[in-house]
């Protein structure tokens, strides 16, 4: 723990579509309690909101923390603490005051920000440069991303900047977005968009992408191609944005790469074939944290974001 975190005890949230994770941060960086619970995702804001005041206190029963961080699913404001989109897994998350909710339940100040750019935190710090630059993707059931440069992740209006699942992609092209467009990256590139590829080329709708992996790796060519073009899709949208952002390193997590080679190679490929020279002997590689990322970058958000305090005139 850096800046206005020196010296402090921290707890770290991790909010995602089904699950609450927390922790408890000593000031330096020991994790010193764990928990976590079932996100009352169907319940409305004002219950997750609760849940996640709960989690606080049963990681902290001794109120030892002073901050609280906060990764959270949905497009977060860290300026305002406010989510300003969100699909609905999480029924009524969009238009909701997280900084100053859980300030009000909890008592302490809060950062928040987006899951995603908590979870590639971690992974800005460790660059050697400390104003080095990181293009960070996650691929599972959505496309999400963070973009930081000279060693600052980039928020943008509404905190929207990183959403790298809402670029156009030629594969994607006619393809119906969760977000009202059509043609973008998500859609098939996503575990869903892979299933869903693969639906339409063979006519039937496996249960999940672990059966489409497992028959790619029997041979089916038709679950080679629904994997290969969602990561070829992948790999060319990462590349030009790489051309673009001149990143010193450049990381894809999440569930999908997780499936195995064919997928990782795929988007390897398609990524180095787009690349301007001076970025050539760049590659994709995995996250460098494993299961604490998330709730570990939460924690370090009070030391560069905004403080949402309770009672604060809102």
């Amino acid at each position: 723990m850096t800046g206005r975190t020196t010296g402090a005890v921290v707890i770290g949230l991790d909010l995602g579509g089904t699950k609450i994770a927390a922790a408890l941060f000593a000031p330096d960086g020991a994790v010193l309690a764990r928990h976590t619970r079932a996100t009352p995702a169907r319940e409305g804001s004002a219950a997750v909101l609760d849940a996640l005041a709960a989690a606080a206190a049963e990681v902290d029963p001794d109120g030892l923390a002073s901050l609280i961080g906060i990764a959270a699913a949905g497009v977060v404001d860290p300026r305002s603490g406010m989510v300003t989109s969100a699909t609905d897994s999480i029924r009524g998350w969009a238009g909701t005051a997280l900084g100053a909710g859980l300030a009000d339940r909890t008592g302490l100040p809060v950062a928040c920000d987006n899951d995603v750019r908590a979870t590639a935190g971690p992974e800005l710090t460790a660059l050697a440069d400390s104003r080095g630059s990181l293009l960070y993707a996650a691929v599972g059931t959505g496309v999400g991303g963070a973009l930081a440069v000279d060693g600052r992740m980039l928020h943008g209006a509404a905190g929207i900047a990183g959403h790298l699942g809402h670029l156009p992609s030629p594969e994607a092209a006619g393809l119906p977005c969760t977000c009202g467009a059509t043609g973008h990256l998500e859609v098939i590139a996503s575990g869903p968009g892979i299933t869903a590829h693969y639906a339409r080329l063979t006519g039937t709708r496996p249960d999940r992408l672990e059966t489409v992996a497992a028959r790619a790796a029997e041979g089916e060519q038709a679950a080679v191609r629904a994997i290969t073009t969602g990561a070829t899709a992948a790999g060319r949208v990462l590349g030009g944005l790489a051309n673009a952002l001149g990143p010193d390193r450049v990381v894809v997590g999440g569930g999908v790469p997780r499936i195995g080679a064919l997928y990782r190679d795929a988007l390897a490929t398609a990524f180095a074939a787009e690349l301007m020279p001076p970025l050539r002997g760049l590659h994709p590689e995995p996250p460098l944290h494993g299961g604490d990322a998330a709730v570990r970058g939460a924690a370090a958000l009070p030391a560069t974001l905004p403080l949402h305090r309770p009672g604060a005139h809102r």
